[in-house]
C-alpha cells in the first residue's frame, strides 16, 4: 500500500502529524509511506526511517505574484511527479486550499482529510474525518489514522536525530556539564515573553545557557546577553539547521521557550520543558498531554483575555504577567 501524507508545515504541525505516521507504519508495516513537506523544514524529517521518500514543496513562494510564472512551473511538475507514483491513498493533514489541490492531483484511489478543513480543502477527499474541535492536534491526527485502520494506541513522536549534527552541536559547545536551551523568540511577536525577563531568569541559573534561534533572532538574543556580564552563556541563533536543532534541543538539561516548534521538539523528545504561553491556547497547541506530564510545565498569566489569538498586542498582559519567579521555579527541579 502507497500512502502519501501532505502535511507542509509549520515545524510544530509537523511534529504533531508524527503519532500518525507511527500508527499507520506500525499497523501497515510493508506499506510505502511518502510525505509533501516545506523545503525550509525537509531537515526535521530527512533519514527518518519510516518514510521513503520526501517530496519538497516551496509553498512560501506560491504566495507571491510575481513568482506566478515560476509557481506554475512548480504546481505542473509537482503535479507529474505525484501522478507517476500509483498512490492508494492520500491524506491532507493540512487542511488548506493549497494541500487540498495537491490531494486532487495526486490519482489515489482514496483522499482523506478534516471534515473541517477550511479554505474549501474538504470538497477534494473521499473521506472526510470528524474531529472534535477542541481536541489538541496530535490526537486530530490520530483520528485520521483510525480512519484508516490503524491501531492508534500510546502516541509514539519518532523524531530522528541525525548522528552528524549531534557531534557538530558538541563542536560549538565545546565542553560542558548540561546546558539549559533557552528560546526568547516566535512567530508572533504576541508570543514573546520580554527579553529583559529572559535576562533575568539566565542570571539565576547555574548552568550553562544556550540562546537557540534563526538568524532573524538575532537581535532579540543580542538585547539578553547586552543585559548578562560575560559568563556562561551561549548564543548560536542562526548557526544550527533543524537537524542540529534537535540534537541541541534533545541532549539538554531542560528547555525554557515561547509557544514555538522548539517547544514540540522537546515535548516529543521528552526533555523537561517550561512552555510559556499568552495569546494561544495550550490544550490545542501546547505539549501534547501536558496536563499529565510533570515534565512538561506550562506557563500562563491568568489575564481574562488570553487566549485571543492576536498576532499583536499593545499591552501583552498575558506575557508580561508571567514572573521570573514562577519560571524559574517551575525549572529549577532539572537544574
Amino acid at each position: 500500500m502507497k500512502i502519501l501524507v501532505i502535511k507542509p508545515s509549520s515545524l510544530g504541525d509537523v511534529v504533531h502529524a508524527l503519532p500518525f505516521l507511527k500508527a499507520v507504519r506500525d499497523s501497515f508495516p510493508e506499506s510505502r509511506v511518502d510525505w509533501v513537506i516545506s523545503r525550509n523544514l525537509k531537515k526535521i524529517l530527512e533519514d527518518n526511517p519510516l518514510i521513503n521518500r520526501l517530496i519538497t514543496i516551496d509553498k512560501d513562494s506560491w504566495k507571491k505574484p510575481g513568482r506566478l510564472p515560476q509557481t506554475l512551473s512548480e504546481l505542473y511538475s509537482l503535479r507529474k511527479l505525484i501522478r507517476a507514483d500509483s498512490y492508494d491513498i492520500v491524506v491532507d493533514l493540512q487542511g488548506l486550499l493549497r494541500s487540498g489541490l495537491i490531494a486532487f492531483f495526486t490519482p489515489a484511489a482514496l483522499k482523506v482529510g478534516f471534515e473541517d478543513a477550511r479554505e474549501g480543502s474538504r470538497f477534494f477527499y473521499d473521506k472526510r474525518v470528524r474531529v472534535d474541535e477542541a481536541s489538541h492536534a496530535v490526537d486530530k491526527c490520530l483520528e485520521v489514522a483510525r480512519a484508516l485502520g490503524a491501531r492508534a494506541g500510546t502516541p509514539g513522536f519518532p523524531l530522528h536525530i541525525d548522528g552528524d549534527a549531534s557531534a557538530r552541536v558538541k563542536r560549538l559547545l565545546g565542553d560542558t556539564d548540561g546546558y539549559v536551551v533557552i528560546v526568547p523568540s516566535a512567530r508572533w511577536p504576541s508570543k514573546r515573553w520580554p527579553a529583559g525577563y529572559f535576562a533575568s531568569l539566565i542570571r539565576r541559573i547555574p548552568l550553562r545557557c544556550v540562546i537557540s534561534g534563526s538568524g532573524g533572532d538575532r537581535e532579540t538574543a543580542q538585547k539578553i546577553t547586552d543585559a548578562l556580564p560575560p559568563g556562561n552563556i551561549t548564543d548560536l541563533c542562526g548557526k544550527t539547521g533543524l537537524k542540529e536543532l534537535t540534537a541541541l534541543v534533545g541532549g539538554a538539561r531542560a528547555v525554557v521557550t515561547n509557544d514555538t516548534g522548539s517547544m514540540h521538539i522537546a515535548a516529543a523528545l521528552d526533555v523537561p520543558l517550561v512552555a510559556l504561553f499568552g495569546p494561544t491556547d495550550p490544550v490545542k497547541t501546547g505539549p501534547y498531554r501536558w496536563q499529565e506530564n510533570n515534565r512538561l510545565r506550562v506557563i500562563r498569566a491568568g489575564v481574562s483575555c488570553s487566549p485571543c489569538r492576536r498576532r499583536t498586542c499593545s499591552e501583552l498582559a498575558c506575557m508580561t504577567g508571567i514572573s521570573v519567579d514562577r519560571v524559574f521555579e517551575a525549572l529549577k527541579e532539572y537544574l
